[in-house]
């Protein structure tokens, strides 16, 4: 049999660089293949010249032996290529079945469509209800609806970006198996991911990128982290330093913090209690939409609907303070949605900062200070090593990694006495997210005390002296990290954490 998909030379440039530069590419039928880089590699390009997003320059596409053009994604759909891009394509508007409608022939029944949405959706272990609206849903949730639209297309080429980042350890397993039987069956997967020990797993061949271009192919099962981490950035990420530390003050104080749903499909919060101390991390772990969202709000003060009393900083009752009252009492906060709340798409690196330091450094009587605030930004993008033309460039022109990057140090480098930080290095490559955590560290060391939410148990892990999980809109008991272990704290996600092990089975199936 030809190859399922075989590019040749495949060249896109645009004004600033190039981001695919003569790009090889080969993909057999029934192979998972990976597709592994730096943030900024050029890997979402390709992707969307196959997927017909993006047009190339120069180079050949042949699908299944056949040179062909792709002129858009209905064409690639056409053809048997479904994709889930790291930055979702949704109306938030529209419902989960809706939405997925809008891909789907004329005439397709919204509820037949929604009970073929439910099944596929609980056959890959996916939680979803298809009549609720997009904007209703969290990140991981939305990237949810994305797999399942993609999955309904039963696709000859299946793209998937940052597939396991709304999955507990034991859901990721259910997927690989589900993926590969999508290939045994013919079904060839295309799989980005940083998370070099899962494409070690999973992945039969890996092709390594690096500006732009093609660094090495290789059987992922035959190396190593450290290998396969050369191969992407040029080096090994440094080695984590968490050193255990006397916690210091109270600076964050939850006392029984129960809120109704402020939406039809918000999840209640139910009797929240816990501390923060100076000095360091509390790491929340959970599935995607089990009150995360819920509880960034409250504690920010985006939703300042809980009693005063349930939410002191530094010994202040604050639940009923705006987000601007709290973050000038030192609470900075990154969200896990990067563009529309962390950043505004259209705006400048340089004028996003004005969404966190509105300071008289930088706003004097009504007045912005340009020079002042484009140093910010400029010192943000020299520190974490952002890749972007520079202050003035707009937030929606950077990968969503460097975005990342830039949005994680503005906020550090205001100094915070309180940081609440939501998916820290989710979609980053495993370089900077050693940085990004190194960089977290070092605020815990200089005092801060931080808040990570986080469905990446390797890093909870790795940076938090404390984890507690939520699930259902309640949270557990704290237990020390270095008491805790992954598989432990991926059954109490399933909110049976003082449950017999066979309760915890029961629910999980």
């Amino acid at each position: 049999m030809p190859p399922r998909l075989t590019l040749r030379a495949i060249t896109k440039r645009y004004p600033a660089v190039i981001a695919n530069d003569c790009i090889d590419l080969t993909v057999q039928p029934g192979e998972i293949h990976a597709v592994l880089g730096e943030n900024g590699a050029g890997k979402s390009t390709l992707m969307k010249i196959i997927y017909g997003a993006v047009k190339p320059d120069a180079g050949v596409l042949c699908w299944n032996g056949v040179a062909t053009t792709i002129d858009n994604p209905a064409a690639a759909r056409e053809l048997g290529i479904a994709m889930v891009f790291q930055h979702f394509s949704l109306f938030d508007t529209l419902t989960v079945v809706e939405n997925i409608a809008l891909g789907l022939p004329k005439g397709t029944r919204l509820d037949e469509l929604a009970l073929r949405i439910a099944a596929t959706a609980a056959e890959y272990g996916l939680a979803l209800e298809p009549q609720r609206h997009v904007h209703t849903l969290s990140v991981g949730e939305c990237q949810r609806v994305e797999i399942v639209r993609a999955l309904l297309a039963k696709p000859q080429l299946l793209i998937l970006d940052e597939p396991t980042s709304v999955l507990t350890p034991q859901a990721v397993d259910k997927l690989f198996e589900t993926l590969r039987k999508l290939a045994s069956e013919g079904c060839s997967i295309l799989y980005i991911s940083h998370k070099l020990d899962e494409i070690r797993a999973l992945c039969h061949t890996c092709t390594a990128m690096r500006g732009g271009k093609v660094t090495g192919v290789c059987d992922p099962r035959q190396e190593t982290a450290a290998s396969l981490s050369r191969m992407m950035i040029g080096a090994e990420p440094p080695a984590m330093q968490h050193v255990a530390r006397k916690p210091g003050a109270t600076v964050l104080a939850v006392r029984q913090l129960s809120l109704p749903k402020n939406h039809p499909f918000a999840t209640a919060l139910s009797d929240i209690s816990f501390d923060v101390h100076a000095g360091e991390i509390l790491g929340i772990a959970g599935v995607s939409g089990n009150g995360q969202q819920e509880l960034l709000a409250a504690l920010s003060g985006e939703d300042p609907r809980a009693e005063p009393a349930m939410i002191a900083l530094h010994g202040e009752p604050v639940g009923r303070m705006n987000a601007a009252g709290r973050r000038a009492r030192g609470m900075g906060f990154v969200p896990e949605e990067r563009l529309g709340r962390g950043a505004v798409p259209e705006l400048s690196l340089a004028l996003n900062v004005l969404l966190s330091h509105q300071t008289p450094a930088t706003v004097r009587y009504g007045m912005v200070r340009f020079k002042a605030i484009a140093g910010i930004a400029a010192s943000v993008i020299a520190r974490f090593n952002v890749k972007a033309a520079g202050p003035h460039a707009a937030a929606n022109s950077l990968s969503g990694g460097n975005l990342q990057k830039y949005i994680v140090g503005r906020e550090i480098l205001r100094a915070p006495t309180m940081l609440l930080v939501a998916q820290p290095t989710w979609g980053v490559d495993v370089g900077a997210a050693a940085q990004i955590r190194a960089e977290l560290l070092a605020l815990r060391d200089a005092g801060c005390a931080l808040l990570v939410i986080s469905e990446e148990l390797d890093e909870l892990f790795d940076i938090a002296d404390r984890l507690i999980v939520i699930a259902k809109g309640r949270v557990s008991p704290p237990v020390a990290r270095a008491d805790a272990t992954i598989d432990q704290i991926g059954q109490s996600m399933s909110g049976m954490w003082n449950a017999t092990s066979k309760e915890v089975a029961h629910a999980q199936a």
